[in-house]
């Protein structure tokens, strides 16, 4: 008798074998790999920095002769060492030589000649004539050495131009006075006084008044300090009156 012939899609009736996966389960499903190391997740090594020294307090001492204006290396000062107080000292020009020794620097009143200084002319005052404001003399803008023949000359106790040559003037027939006190002689009209711009101007009064004397000695100022004492704060001051920024290589 013949084999019924199959037909499509009927089963044979054997179980289809099911294949399993004989790999042991914690092999089936093994555990998460540790995440790599990123730029965000790295570990950050810290190195221990070397302890900065704290800064001891001091104060920079500048010296300053009547008439100096450090006004502007002041104002720089205090925008770059605003840790540092800069403490004005007054000298006379006649004791500047030995101020000097206690102070950190100082602008003084050439001549200086010594060594063992360090010695930066900064700048020259003309001199001028303090007379009263009357005088026939305060009618000029400037005079010279010829427009004072006749005059009586007030001497100067702190005079900074040293001795002048004056030829057709006579002497005050009295002691020499302090700057202060020879102006306001001079306004008296007994007399005229001279000296630099800037020590008229410091003494200014109303019934007093001041010409350029031309042809007339200068006085120089200077900034100076012991060449064995040359230290980083007097290297600033330095920088700075020499117009250098911080930026600015020496």
């Amino acid at each position: 008798m013949a084999k019924e012939a199959r037909r499509p899609g009927r089963s044979s009736g054997k179980p289809t074998p099911v294949r399993r996966n004989k790999a042991a389960p914690a092999e089936r499903f093994p555990p998460p790999k540790p995440p790599r190391k990123t730029a965000k997740n790295a570990e950050k090594v810290v190195f221990d920095a070397a302890p900065t020294a704290a800064e001891e307090p001091r104060t920079f001492r500048l010296g300053v002769v009547p008439g100096a204006t450090p006004g502007k290396w002041i104002d720089a000062w205090k925008q770059r060492m605003p840790r540092v107080p800069l403490e004005l000292v007054p000298i006379d020009v006649a004791t500047q030589r030995t101020a000097i020794d206690g102070l950190d620097a100082a602008l003084v009143r050439l001549p200086l000649t010594d060594p063992s200084l360090h010695i930066i002319p900064l700048y020259d005052e003309v001199p001028v004539v303090v007379a009263a404001i009357e005088s026939h003399l305060m009618v000029a803008d400037e005079l010279t050495l010829v427009d004072l023949e006749g005059e009586v000359v007030i001497g100067l106790t702190d005079d900074v131009l040293g001795p002048l040559e004056l030829p057709g003037t006579k002497p005050a027939q009295f002691a020499a006075l302090p700057t202060d006190e020879a102006i306001a002689t001079a306004a008296s009209g007994v007399g005229i006084a001279i000296m630099p711009m800037s020590l008229a101007r410091m003494h200014h009064r109303k019934d007093a008044d001041h010409r350029v004397l031309r042809d007339g000695p200068s006085s120089t100022v200077a900034l100076v300090w012991p060449r064995e004492c040359t230290t980083p704060d007097v290297d600033t001051f330095v920088g700075i009156v020499r117009g250098r920024t911080t930026n600015s290589s020496r």
